[in-house]
């Protein structure tokens, strides 16, 4: 290995974990740690597998797809293509994540500082100041993003550390079955997977730049700097899991996922640690809430082949992402559940196809495989919604159905059958 390779794989490393680390993704691990107690361990690798491994894999799959996550869905169909990404850009976009950085702004960041603030016009204000620097690009965000991760890097790892020597309190045993398969699912929402098959031209167009031709030399990059990348991101939810589960045995204690976290500050670093927070938080939520919004307008643009201008995009998704955001973070993350417990399947099948290379022998082996998870998802998700008693009881025989990954086993199944049927074919 060349020493060339090596430090553009530390560079490109550190620069995927800025782009996978926000301050809204905080939330989780703690709050998951407070809810398992001493069940911590293989709850956080249930976490880790779909909130770190996923997204390194996401990557890869789209270095091998030359970055486009509309080129491993067009093996479905050019309209599959073409309205899965769509789906994807709107969770990423004004549906979820945008509107989820305003809440946590406003819940992690301004109540801090100023309590008896306004939470609707603090949203406004917040997407008034997004909406500026979206419709007038300026190198201020991408500086103030460069400087806030490693800072924000510094203070969770010092918030770790003093946490793990000095500990809050006992962590408790809750008596939690299942926990690994529950944060399995706990894990989509940090939504990385998903910035990964969105971002993931982003970084092989960074590799390229570096002078990098030879698609082995390319692999090798990417893969030590996702590793990079997973290794920072691992270390750092599995502290703050480590730090929620010593406040499982606070009695008579119910906290959201914004006041646990703030809590957990507030009792290693005192107020003035919460302050700092609250402010890191803030300006983190703010510049990711902008790359986003910049990013969703940019691919309506196109989508629409510029019939509707890039300014009507960014204000309409500015609207959308405002009436989301009305919304505190528990609730956003509550109706985001059953969005990602369909798309997610799809693209956990999707990335794995396509690191399967060869052994994938056609495209229509990939589209049926893709549908049948996306029906069984859509089904396994919608049919408990509606309270119709006999659909419910028929899920039931779906193996996995009741560890919420009653999709796999027929993706498995299909999979198979369509290989050999094609196989027959040929």
């Amino acid at each position: 290995m060349t020493s060339k390779l090596f430090k553009d794989s530390i560079v490109i490393g550190f620069a995927l974990f800025a782009m996978f680390f926000g301050a809204g993704n905080l939330i989780f691990p703690p709050f998951l740690g407070n809810s398992v107690g001493d069940q911590f361990v293989p709850a956080l690798f249930g976490f880790l597998l779909t909130g770190v491994g996923l997204p390194l894999l996401g990557i890869l799959a789209c270095s091998r797809a030359e970055g486009s996550f509309e080129k491993i869905a067009s093996r479905v169909g050019p309209r599959f293509a073409m309205v899965s990404t769509a789906i994807l850009i709107l969770a990423l976009g004004p549906v979820i994540a945008i509107p989820r950085t305003a809440s946590t702004t406003y819940e992690l960041g301004i109540v801090t500082l100023f309590p008896s603030a306004n939470s609707l016009i603090t949203t406004v204000v917040f997407f008034a100041v997004c909406l500026f620097f979206v419709l007038k690009p300026t190198s201020i965000v991408d500086a103030i993003g460069k400087f806030l991760t490693p800072v924000l890097l510094i203070v969770l790892i010092s918030i770790v550390v003093k946490g793990i020597f000095m500990p809050i309190g006992d962590i408790a045993p809750l008596g939690i079955e299942g926990t690994f398969v529950s944060s399995f699912k706990e894990g989509y929402q940090t939504m990385d997977a998903i910035a990964a098959m969105i971002f993931g031209s982003i970084v092989l167009a960074s590799v390229q730049s570096k002078g990098y031709k030879d698609h082995k030399d390319i692999s090798k990059v990417i893969m030590m700097a996702g590793m990079i990348a997973v290794l920072g991101l691992a270390i750092i939810y599995g502290g703050l899991m480590y730090l929620g589960a010593q406040t499982s045995g606070l009695e008579h204690v119910s906290f959201t996922r914004t006041q646990l976290v703030m809590y957990i500050v507030k009792e290693v670093f005192g107020s003035f640690g919460t302050i700092f927070l609250s402010i890191s938080a803030i300006l983190a939520c703010l510049t990711t809430a902008i790359a986003l919004l910049s990013a969703s307008a940019e691919f309506f643009t196109k989508l629409f082949k510029g019939r509707v201008p890039y300014v009507a995009n960014a204000i309409i998704l500015t609207v959308i992402s405002v009436l989301m955001a009305t919304n505190d973070v528990d609730s956003i993350v509550a109706l985001a559940g059953p969005a990602l417990d369909v798309i997610y399947p799809l693209v956990i099948v999707l990335i794995v196809l396509t690191l399967m290379g060869r052994l994938v022998k056609s495209d229509r082996v990939v589209a049926w495989t893709v549908y049948v998870t996306l029906v069984v998802s859509l089904l396994t998700t919608l049919v408990p919604m509606m309270n119709i008693s006999s659909l419910t009881a028929l899920m039931t025989y779906l193996p996995l159905h009741a560890a919420g990954l009653g999709w796999m086993i027929p993706a498995i199944f299909t999979f198979i059958l369509a290989t050999v049927l094609t196989k027959s074919t040929k």
